[in-house]
């Protein structure tokens, strides 16, 4: 019988990546998404509880797009045995699908449904900020070189 840890069976278990994961995509999704508020025109002209409001929104929608994009990364992979098999693989996936959605996002939101609008401040490339796009960049590329640690050797 293995030593008694202390932690929950579940975050020492095959589970843990997928925790450790998504623990760090909300945390530095809400860090990223505070840090670009002035990208927006909601900080300009929102209440203090809208603004708050959309921060946890587009956190959560953060977490959630992350979530299916590795649901969909491991089973497109075939990395059942994920993160020992397969770990950059998944991780190329995830980053690629996160980031497609986020342009599409980001593209339907600001010209077709017009849900929010940039700032004066936001670098665009093509109508589509540039903050967002690094958002889906960064924070996965650091999710993933820390997650890397973690794995068994092959």
């Amino acid at each position: 019988m293995p030593p008694r840890t202390g932690l929950p069976d579940l975050v020492t278990s095959r589970w843990a990546p997928l925790l450790r994961y998504l623990a760090a995509t909300a945390v530095l999704n809400l860090v990223w998404e505070v840090l670009q508020l002035p990208l927006y025109t909601l900080w300009e002209s929102s209440s203090v509880s809208a603004i708050s409001f959309a921060v946890v929104h587009c956190t959560a929608g953060d977490v959630l797009i992350a979530f299916i994009a590795l649901v969909v990364a491991l089973i497109l992979a075939r990395a059942r045995g994920w993160p020992a098999m397969r770990f950059w693989r998944v991780a190329a996936i995830t980053l690629t699908l996160g980031l497609a959605y986020t342009v599409f996002s980001e593209w339907n939101n600001t010209v077709v449904t017009r849900s929010w609008e940039y700032s004066s401040y936001m670098p665009q490339l093509w109508g589509i900020g540039l903050s967002p796009v690094a958002q889906w960049i960064v924070i996965p590329c650091l999710i993933f070189r820390h997650l890397s640690y973690y794995r068994a050797p092959v």
